[in-house]
């Protein structure tokens, strides 16, 4: 059978194994709204000083403008100020603004970008972090159960008591001494191909079809050359380890692990203190990328940082670990949340525990994905015998 029919097999296969997680999630959803709704109804609000930091460039920034301002009139919360994101001033520098004008609470509205710096600036303040998620991924929105389609839940949980504890990661730069602080990120950082492929990914179809751009974007990369570095994964025991000569197409650090429809890391979870890290590399061209497919498809089915037992042409290494660095052969992109930074050669990942306060619907004790992970195993952990597997 010709090669190009095989690759057309491959993808119509991806497809359809989409299309039925797609109506899976979709119908959980619809259960989850309906439980939500009838929370939200107990919360009590609370009458302090709150900043809305809005990102002015998102389609409906001026009408949810005008909307939270009708929300807030209408439940007697008066103490109120709007921050603007500009190119020369990101959600951070807003943060800190309100931070010092006297906010109590800091609420992003906007995407995971506006989020990500807004929270920047409140981790490790005492202040609560809000989300009003006008984004097209709003992954980390959705990583804490806050509601992504309905503007007047997310202002309620924004506004009333109910908030958790949430892990805050880091991305350094080393090799760019002008940084003055470590880029935040709240779901996951990378470098190497998931940077290249975000850097890829066009604005427009982004907005058109929201993380599924993602997808255009990562095939200019497909046959790409490798990456090669030295990684040292530090232990929450406080060892060091350090893989000499590694080559990989992507590496990758969790605080949060789910996707819409998808699981990359199943074991992690966002207040425990510990990044996931995840390695990743494929051969034999096609065959290997549509066997990751089925790697990350398997592990979104059965809850477990596990490979698909039938890939033959991809791994998917993931171990936990306090802190990472990384000297790279030679320059390669990154990215933190889906903000791209500047091309590195020497990074370092880490994690302010439980640094972030979080307003969320549910603050009652969750079941993490590492319970559901109880058994895996990582080959990687053991290949090495130094790195300790996810267990």
């Amino acid at each position: 059978m010709p090669q190009s029919v095989i690759t057309v097999l491959i993808f119509a296969a991806v497809l359809l194994a989409i299309a039925a997680i797609v109506i899976l999630v979709l119908v959980l959803r619809a259960h989850r709204r309906h439980k939500l709704a009838q929370s939200l109804e107990k919360r009590k609000d609370d009458e302090v000083q709150y900043a809305f930091v809005i990102n002015p460039s998102k389609p409906q920034a001026e009408a949810q403008r005008l909307h939270i301002k009708e929300f807030c009139e209408a439940k007697g919360l008066n103490r109120i100020r709007f921050y603007d994101t500009q190119l020369d001033k990101d959600g951070r520098v807003c943060a800190l603004e309100a931070l010092h004008d006297g906010a109590d609470v800091v609420i992003a509205v906007g995407g995971d970008g506006t989020v990500r710096t807004v929270a920047s600036a409140v981790s490790g303040t005492g202040h609560a972090l809000g989300i009003i998620p006008i984004g097209t991924g709003n992954l980390f929105a959705r990583n804490m159960g806050i509601p992504v389609d309905d503007v007047d839940a997310a202002l309620t949980v924004a506004t009333s008591h109910g908030s958790r504890l949430v892990d805050m990661g880091r991305l350094t730069l080393l090799d760019h001494p002008e940084d003055d602080h470590g880029h935040a990120f709240l779901i996951i950082a990378g470098v190497g191909f998931d940077a290249a492929m975000i850097d890829d990914t066009d604005p427009e179809l982004k907005r058109n079809i929201s993380w599924l751009a993602y997808f255009a974007g990562g095939i200019k990369h497909l046959f790409a050359p490798k990456f090669r570095g030295d990684l040292t994964i530090t232990s929450a025991d406080g060892s060091a380890h350090t893989i000499n000569n590694l080559r990989f197409r992507t590496v990758m650090a969790g605080n949060c692990g789910q996707i819409p429809v998808f699981s990359l890391m199943p074991a992690a979870s966002y207040d425990d203190g510990i990044l996931d890290f995840e390695i990743i590399d494929t051969t034999g061209g096609i065959l290997g990328w549509a066997n990751l497919f089925g790697d990350v498809v398997h592990q979104t089915l059965t809850g477990k940082p596990e490979q698909n037992p039938l890939s033959t042409n991809s791994t998917m290494e993931q171990v936990q670990g306090v802190s990472a660095e990384i000297r790279l052969e030679k320059p390669a992109k990154a990215q933190v949340d889906g903000d791209m930074l500047p091309e590195t050669k020497h990074i370092r990942f880490s994690v302010d525990r439980r640094a972030l306060i979080v307003r969320v619907p549910d603050t009652s004790t969750l079941k993490t994905a590492q319970v559901a992970a109880a058994n895996a195993t990582s080959d990687f952990a053991v290949t090495t015998s130094i790195l300790e597997p996810i267990k």
